[in-house]
């Protein structure tokens, strides 16, 4: 699996744009927090079963948390960590933190999302 790193307002801005033509994941991520971790490892450990070609973005919420704030207020979604958020067409059509985070219901959201086109 890889990661991009978020490191910038404008990596956000084009993660937004990039959602047009391929969803995207944005996963925020503390460093320093068990829970965090074990979310991640989930996410690694199963992203091979993910149902459609996407990309896994990755932003280390103790570098920059001004960016996670940002992410909170373009996106409307609470912020939380850890916490995945799924774009699609510029749209959060998933968002889950904590051990509510799991492969299969991001699954569930792209096929929802892409049946009911």
């Amino acid at each position: 699996m890889e990661w991009n790193s978020i490191g910038s307002a404008d990596d956000i801005r084009g993660i937004i744009e990039l959602s047009n033509s391929k969803p995207q994941v944005i996963f925020k991520h503390s460093t320093t927090c068990p829970v965090s971790s074990m979310a991640k490892m989930r996410v690694e450990d199963n992203w091979s079963v993910v149902n459609k070609d996407l990309d896994f973005n990755y932003l280390d919420l103790h570098r920059h948390r001004d960016i996670s704030q940002m992410i909170a207020t373009e996106l409307n979604v609470h912020h939380e960590s850890p916490q995945i958020i799924l774009l699609v067409d510029g749209e959060v059509i998933y968002d889950a933190s904590h051990f509510d985070i799991t492969i299969q219901e991001l699954n569930e959201s792209l096929d929802f999302h892409f049946d009911k086109k």
